[in-house]
């Protein structure tokens, strides 16, 4: 839906709002016009309902209104004497429409002075969990938002078990598109395994201003652009498109901005024609070939591997038995199996072949060498033809909502011919450090700005769980910064000793208490 479209709706809701409540708002000793008034018509009834004015703030904010909607409901068929158990569900189940009958059938007299205390520990019981519902998602959706590291795409930065918190305000907050939606469910409910949301309607795309921006060599989490809802399945069983909003979440490292031209040499990713440097935390990894003198006996390699971190797994191949190949290895971890004796060589295995997988299709490009390309910025115009279509294609039709069109050499863009285009918002380029085990922008492309969700800042939690079936708490890891430099520093000892702080004061403030009684 356009902002017309919404405007519309809004109009239309006024409307139905103010047919449906005007003789109530004159049994409260207000004026039947004020019922129609948008916004205003709010901030009245909060007053006939004896509620705060800030409430009517919560009504426009999407998913929580859908929380606020019943609750208003309820509260102002109770504002005039309607309070049985049947009232209530009345209320509920015709989605407020019971108001209407309510409105036009009987004269209600208005309760200036209902007392707000739910009378059973049931309703009070209730009250506070709709409570605690609203207050989780505003922090969850505009604020801080909980998040598990799943894959070892960033392996060595952040780990598979690491419990994250996601901050939203640092590159603004992104108000829901998606707006009918169970509170803090992602896409699916748990148990019954089902979507968690209405695909339709749709808010137009809004971002609260930044504190900062997208800048390379931040660790970022995003919508994933390519994904549709693979479990979920229409009785054609084709699958179903997924809102931008609820796409799955991925987290990688920003490795191009908006306006940056993007190489990959032999592993290395080179911006505007300079290696980009990596923060001293990134630990880039990649597949090496280790040969190694098949008569020592000295070398134990699952010792070996554990001291140089190789988390990914190694093998051997039939034709080379002298050949040990590791899946994932830092620069450092290779240089330290250099220096020990019995080991011939270590090479890191760099792609040579095309891959057909890879973004835009090109027949001599894989993840180890690849461009340049150009990253989109908004406002910016590129040459279009069908040597530059394929960078470019999913942006115009998919991200960007046009039609396009290829009759012979020639491109349309809603039914108009075109040798340009101009990006409407901006685009990044997102990788993971372990560079032969990351599902990335290597090749499925661009990332567009709408669907940033945000900046990872806070390990609270940290569960190794090493295949082996042991589990344990990786302790060094609680109550680590994700960004910053030099090593990952745990502040877990200080929270221990505020927590002891704060109970112990707490004894002493009671005992305090309560000697003065």
């Amino acid at each position: 839906m356009s902002l017309f479209h919404w405007f519309i709706f809004f109009l239309l809701v006024q409307i139905i709002h103010g047919l449906g409540t005007f003789k109530l708002y004159v049994n409260a000793g207000r004026k039947s016009w004020e019922a129609f008034i948008p916004v205003y018509n709010s901030i009245v009834l909060m007053k006939i309902i004896n509620r705060p004015t800030w409430w009517t703030f919560l009504l426009f904010i999407p998913i929580i209104n859908l929380i606020m909607f019943p609750v208003v409901w309820i509260e102002t068929l109770r504002s005039f004497g309607k309070n049985s158990t049947v009232d209530t569900w009345l209320g509920i189940l015709t989605c407020g429409f019971y108001i209407y009958y309510i409105n036009y059938t009987q004269d209600v007299k208005y309760v200036a002075d209902r007392s707000l205390v739910a009378k059973t520990k049931t309703g009070d019981t209730v009250s506070s969990l709709l409570f605690a519902i609203v207050v989780a998602t505003l922090v969850h959706t505009y604020v801080m938002q909980p998040y598990t590291i799943p894959t070892a795409s960033l392996e060595k930065s952040l780990l598979i078990g690491d419990f994250l918190f996601v901050s939203k305000f640092h590159y603004g907050a992104r108000t829901p598109m998606t707006t009918v939606a169970a509170p803090m469910f992602h896409d699916t409910l748990p148990i019954i395994k089902t979507k968690s949301y209405l695909s339709w309607p749709q808010l137009p795309y809004f971002r609260f201003p930044s504190f900062q921006k997208v800048e390379k060599n931040d660790i970022v989490v995003f919508n994933w652009p390519a994904d549709t809802v693979y479990k979920f399945f229409d009785t054609s069983g084709r699958s179903i498109l997924k809102p931008v909003d609820k796409k799955s979440n991925y987290v990688k490292r920003c490795q191009g901005t908006p306006g940056d031209s993007l190489q990959i040499k032999n592993g290395t990713v080179y911006i505007n024609g300079k290696e980009l440097i990596l923060p001293e935390r990134a630990k880039t990894q990649y597949s090496y070939a280790v040969t190694y003198d098949m008569n020592n006996p000295d070398l134990d390699f699952e010792y070996l591997l554990n001291q140089v971190g190789s988390t990914d797994g190694a093998g051997f191949k039939t034709e080379a038995r002298d050949t040990l190949y590791l899946r994932a290895l830092t620069k450092a971890g290779a240089a330290t199996l250099r220096s020990i004796s019995g080991i011939k060589s270590v090479t890191q295995i760099v792609a040579k072949q095309g891959e057909s997988n890879i973004f835009s299709h090109n027949p001599n490009w894989n993840g180890d060498n690849f461009g340049p390309i150009y990253i989109p910025q908004a406002g910016k115009t590129v040459a279009l033809n069908m040597k530059t279509l394929p960078f470019y294609k999913r942006i115009i039709s998919v991200y960007e909502k046009n039609d396009l069109k290829v009759v012979g050499n020639e491109i349309y863009i809603n039914d108009k011919k075109v040798t340009s285009y101009t990006f409407k918002q901006n685009y990044y380029w997102m990788m993971g450090d372990n560079r032969h085990n990351s599902e990335d922008s290597r090749y499925w492309g661009y990332v567009p700005e709408d669907h940033i969700v945000g900046k990872p800042v806070f390990i609270w939690m940290s569960w190794d769980t090493n295949g082996k079936g042991i589990n344990k708490i990786r302790w060094e890891r609680l109550f680590t910064t994700v960004g910053g430099d030099g090593k990952p520093q745990s502040y877990f000892k200080y929270f221990l000793g505020l927590l002891a702080l704060y109970f112990v004061g707490d004894y002493f403030w009671k005992k305090r208490k309560a000697s003065k009684v």
